[in-house]
């Protein structure tokens, strides 16, 4: 009997060994079997970078981060005095160039064309004594009454008040017909420069109110109020929502269905729904992205691919950063 009892014994133990190695066998080989891949991506949106082409203190901003803005919203102002003070000499300098040209335009004043004709008649009768005394000396130097000298001494009188009549005629009609064609062409050359300053300058005063070029979200900013910024600083970034694309890495052996213009269907987690997608964007990302060996002896590598994906229909909800599942 105890031989008959310890065989059987040994007999269930060997069934109930048995019996737990088959369990175990069965729910490794569910547990052990290779699932679906999940590759894993993230939404992602166009942003452009706000910024000024001249330097300022940050006085105002009119928005706040996450805050929607249309084309044309006046997003922050910058205070820059130097730049007013650049306006004010350029308005100034524009100011006298214009008054020259006025000058050159009309020509000399009144007072100062009366002045030249009295000047030039007073040249007439200062040439019209010279004259009669030229006359009266040279009759008698004829008759042999006069020297050779004095009649000489006359003669360079007569002809210096020649001289000085045309100078004078000269300056009259100078005073009487204005500035020449030349000079009023470069009066007004100089007008239209000082014009240009001034609008170079304008247009930098229009820089210190920093305008959205497109409608979009306020996605962050980067300084404070009274902050300095400088020519070309960032000072906010603003994201158009509704450029919104879904990015993956994906490892070359799970491409298979991911072609150029592929639909698709992959999850979000944020939202728990699925959102229809469609390949418009492959690139490898090179051999400084995570890449895996086929084999122990490294036989070939399996390069990663840069996969982007519109969706075909907008997606309420999707924010930029959410996740997005695809299972291979």
């Amino acid at each position: 009997m105890d031989t008959k009892s310890q065989n059987s014994n040994m007999l269930l133990a060997f069934l109930t060994l048995t019996g737990v190695i088959a369990i175990v066998a069965v729910v490794g080989f569910f547990m052990l079997r290779k699932g679906p891949e999940i590759v894993q991506g993230q939404a992602e949106v166009t942003e452009y970078r706000v910024s000024s082409k001249v330097p300022g203190r940050i006085l105002e901003f009119r928005v706040k981060e996450g805050q929607s803005v249309q084309a044309g919203d006046t997003l922050a102002i910058l205070e820059a005095p130097d730049v007013l003070a650049k306006l004010e000499q350029a308005r100034a300098a524009e100011a006298a160039a214009q008054a020259q040209n006025e000058k050159a335009l009309k020509g000399a004043r009144h007072e100062q064309v009366q002045a030249a004709f009295e000047m030039w008649q007073k040249a007439k009768a200062g040439l019209e004594i010279a004259e009669k005394s030229y006359k009266r000396v040279k009759n008698l130097a004829d008759q042999g009454v006069m020297s050779a000298q004095k009649l000489d001494e006359v003669t360079a009188q007569r002809d210096a008040a020649i001289a000085t009549e045309k100078a004078a005629k000269a300056q009259y009609d100078m005073a009487k017909n204005g500035a020449e064609r030349e000079d009023k062409a470069a009066a007004a050359a100089l007008v239209d420069r000082a014009k240009g300053a001034v609008a170079e300058v304008e247009s930098y005063i229009k820089e210190t109110y920093l305008i959205a070029q497109t409608a979009g979200e306020v996605s962050e900013i980067f300084p404070k109020v009274g902050e300095l910024v400088g020519t070309g600083a960032p000072i906010m970034n603003i994201a158009i929502l509704d450029d919104m694309w879904v990015t993956f890495n994906v490892r070359e052996d799970l491409l298979q269905g991911l072609t150029m213009g592929t639909e698709f269907e992959a999850f979000v987690p944020a939202l728990d729904k699925n959102i229809r997608l469609k390949v418009n964007y492959m690139k490898d990302l090179g051999t400084y992205a995570a890449w895996k060996a086929t084999k122990t002896t490294g036989q070939f590598d399996l390069k990663t691919f840069e996969v982007k994906a519109l969706p075909q229909e907008k997606v309420e909800g999707l924010r930029p950063g959410m996740s997005v599942i695809l299972k291979k």
